[in-house]
C-alpha cells in the first residue's frame, strides 16, 4: 500500500478523512454504554472475535503468509493481542467501569507521546525541544483530569483507578505500534494483518472472558445488548481501521495524523450527547493541553512550516 497522498482527494475522500475520529471515539462510547450489561473482557472477547470472523476470507485469501507469520512469529503475534486486544480491549472496558468516556478520551491521546518516550529510551530516538515541551503540556493535561482540576486529590490520594487503567492501556498502545513497525509485522498485507491480529487477541482474551462466564458476571442478554457490540464491531473495529488505512492512502500518514488530533473534542462532545456526561471545566482543560501538546510533540516539520506561511500570508494582507 503507497504512502503517497493523492493528488486529488475526492468529496467522499474528505468524508472518510473526518469519519475517522468519529469511529475510533465510538469504541468508548460503545463501551461505557455497554457497562453493567456485559462484563469487560467478554465484551472484548466478543469483539475481537466478531472482528475475526468477519475478516476470515482475508485471512484465507493470504493464507500462505498468515501461517508462516504464526508459525515463525507466534510469540509476537500473541503478545501483539495482548497489547492491542487484550489491555487496550478488555483493559479498557474494565477501566470505563470507573472512569468517564470524556477523561478516558484525553488520556489515551497521550499514547502518541509514550511512542517517542519509548523509541528515545530504547531505540536512540532523539527529542527536540518542541516535543520535549509538547510532551509536558500534555502530561499536565493527563494530570490536571487525573485530579479532576483538585489538586487536593494529591494529597488525600484519592485517585480513580479507572484513568490509571486508562492511562496504562495508552502506553501498551504505544508499544503495540512500535511493534508494528518491526520488519516481519510490516512485510504483512495490512487486511490480513488486521485479521490475524484481531485472532490473537481473541485467543488471549478467551481465558479472562471465560473467567467472567464461569463466575456470574454480566452476559449479554437482550437485544440491545447485541446492537451495542455489533457498534463496536462495525464502526469502532472494521470502519475504524478501513477508514483510517484509506485516510492515509489518500492523504499520506502525516495528514492522516490530524485525525488523531480531532479525536478528544469529538469523543467528549458523544459522550456528552449519548451518554450524558456532564462536560466540567478540567475537561475543557485537559482538551486545550493534552490536545495542544500532542501536536506540538508529534505534528510533522511541514505542518509547522505551512502553519508559518499561512501566519505570515494573513499579517500580509491585513
Amino acid at each position: 500500500m503507497s504512502n503517497a497522498p493523492s493528488p486529488s482527494p475526492r468529496s467522499v475522500d474528505w468524508l472518510i478523512f473526518l469519519l475517522v475520529p468519529i469511529f475510533f471515539s465510538s469504541n468508548l462510547i460503545f463501551g461505557r454504554g455497554v457497562i453493567g450489561d456485559i462484563a469487560p473482557f467478554t465484551t472484548a472477547f466478543l469483539r475481537w472475535a466478531g472482528s475475526a470472523l468477519i475478516m476470515l476470507p482475508a485471512l484465507y485469501w493470504d493464507r500462505k503468509n498468515c501461517i508462516a507469520f504464526v508459525k515463525q512469529h507466534t510469540g509476537l503475534w500473541l503478545v501483539l493481542g495482548f497489547l492491542g486486544m487484550g489491555i487496550c480491549g478488555g483493559g479498557v472496558y474494565w477501566a470505563l467501569t470507573s472512569t468517564t468516556a470524556s477523561n478516558a478520551t484525553l488520556i489515551y491521546t497521550t499514547s502518541s507521546l509514550f511512542i517517542i518516550l519509548f523509541q528515545w529510551l530504547f531505540q536512540g530516538r532523539g527529542i527536540g525541544l518542541r516535543e520535549t515541551l509538547g510532551m509536558l503540556i500534555a502530561f499536565a493535561g493527563v494530570v490536571a483530569i487525573v485530579l479532576k482540576g483538585e489538586p487536593a486529590t494529591l494529597l488525600n490520594f484519592h485517585f480513580n483507578m479507572g484513568d490509571f487503567g486508562i492511562l496504562a492501556a495508552a502506553i501498551a498502545f504505544a508499544i503495540y505500534s512500535l511493534l508494528l513497525r518491526r520488519p516481519a509485522v510490516a512485510a504483512m498485507s495490512p487486511i490480513p494483518l488486521f485479521g490475524l491480529i484481531a485472532f490473537s487477541g481473541a485467543t488471549v482474551l478467551l481465558p479472562p472472558a471465560a473467567y467472567e462466564v464461569a463466575t456470574g458476571a454480566a452476559m449479554p442478554d437482550a437485544p440491545s445488548d447485541w446492537l451495542k457490540l455489533a457498534g463496536i464491531i462495525v464502526f469502532a473495529s472494521l470502519a475504524a481501521f478501513y477508514c483510517f488505512q484509506h485516510t492515509v492512502r489518500v492523504f499520506g500518514p502525516a495528514m492522516a495524523g490530524i485525525t488523531l488530533y480531532m479525536m478528544p473534542p469529538v469523543s467528549i462532545f458523544m459522550a456528552v450527547i449519548f451518554l450524558r456526561e456532564e462536560f466540567m471545566a478540567y475537561h475543557m482543560a485537559g482538551i486545550l493541553l493534552v490536545t495542544g501538546g500532542v501536536v506540538l510533540a508529534t505534528a510533522p516539520t511541514s505542518f509547522w512550516q505551512r502553519l508559518q506561511r499561512f501566519v505570515t500570508k494573513s499579517q500580509q494582507t491585513s
